[in-house]
């Protein structure tokens, strides 16, 4: 313990060190170039070659940089707890207060829990005269409107009060062809992966749960997960696929394999953080990889986990994994 602590002090100091030295050189260099390049022939033997190659390592420089910056924000499989989910998870959601909203592989409910794994409430999925349904995933908006996707029905219900007196039933949104994956972007707009078609509709919900402003994305391969993505966007994994993302427009932005030439195994959960970063689960290759906004993707849980599927952020820097193979939810620390 006592050798770890202290090479874990010489690593800070090397560190420091390396920071310092950049820091001092680069304003030594400032200092005496200011005063030249105010004189018409102020760059004395510098040749355009040396500018060029200058502003190809500093730009080089500058994305390292970076990289370090996002390697001391965030750390890498350090599990905080597990959940035990028997029979396994569909589809999972954590809400802006902290509670886990939870769909079965078997069990046809919503079951609600807090981060500690204790059970807060359940919400039994069933219809007048069809009997129960097993949900395939859940969303929940910032006012607490509980919506899943039915792959046996395909439709997409919302779980509302009628009246003060009422324990609360389904209603009916609108149907698909094979709703999967569901989200919520940072309009408030409903966002639901149609797997069969390769489609993600976007939509709106009125005060009498009326579905409006119903929006169509195509042209995806085996549409899984969706999510909310930087910008007022969303992400979207593709079966065996890759990960898409669109702006808040819904204009395609490329993808996340293409534009930073990371292999995917299979993609499956996928969810964005507060600031911006991309998290996604690779089922086939059993790790869940964080995409910033600049620089190169972070794992940040490289072992550990059986069947990983479904992800979600929740506060203080934790990250949910459905983790099917080993019937629980893990949740790790990923942020310093």
């Amino acid at each position: 313990m006592a050798h770890a602590l202290d090479t874990r002090r010489q690593q800070k100091e090397r560190f420091l060190r390396a920071m310092h030295a950049l820091q001092a050189t680069s304003d030594r260099t400032l200092q005496v170039a200011s005063p030249l390049l105010e004189h018409p022939r102020g760059l004395g033997l510098l040749t355009g070659p040396h500018l060029h190659q200058l502003a190809q390592q500093s730009q080089g420089l500058c994305v390292e940089l970076d990289h370090v910056g996002h390697l001391l924000r965030f750390q890498q499989d350090r599990l905080l707890r597990r959940i035990p989910t028997p029979g396994g998870v569909r589809g999972l959601h954590c809400s802006v207060d902290g509670m886990l909203y939870l769909t079965f592989e078997e069990a046809p409910c919503i079951q609600i829990l807090d981060l500690s794994g204790h059970s807060l409430h359940s919400l039994p999925c069933s219809l007048p005269g069809t009997g129960a349904f097993v949900s395939e995933d859940v969303t929940v908006t910032g006012s607490g409107l509980v919506l899943v996707s039915s792959l046996v029905h395909r439709a997409v219900y919302a779980f509302y009060h009628p009246s003060k007196a009422s324990q609360g039933e389904w209603a009916k949104i609108l149907t698909f062809e094979s709703p999967r994956g569901l989200g919520v972007d940072a309009l408030g707009r409903f966002l639901v992966a149609d797997y069969v078609s390769g489609l993600v509709h976007s939509f709106s919900l009125g005060s009498s749960l009326k579905a409006i402003g119903l929006t169509t994305v195509p042209g995806l391969c085996g549409p899984r997960y969706v999510s909310n993505g930087p910008d007022g966007g969303f992400v979207v994994s593709e079966e065996c696929g890759d990960v898409q993302l669109f702006g808040h427009a819904h204009q395609p932005l490329g993808s996340l394999g293409s534009r930073l030439e990371h292999p995917f195994g299979n993609p499956a959960g996928v969810c964005t953080d507060a600031q911006g970063n991309i998290i996604v689960v690779d089922e086939q290759r059993k790790e869940v990889t964080l995409f910033p906004r600049a620089g190169p993707p972070v794992r940040v849980v490289s072992k550990g986990l059986q069947r990983p599927t479904g992800v979600a952020c929740a506060s203080h820097g934790r990250l949910l994994v459905a983790d099917n193979g080993d019937n629980c939810v893990k949740i790790f620390k990923y942020q310093m």
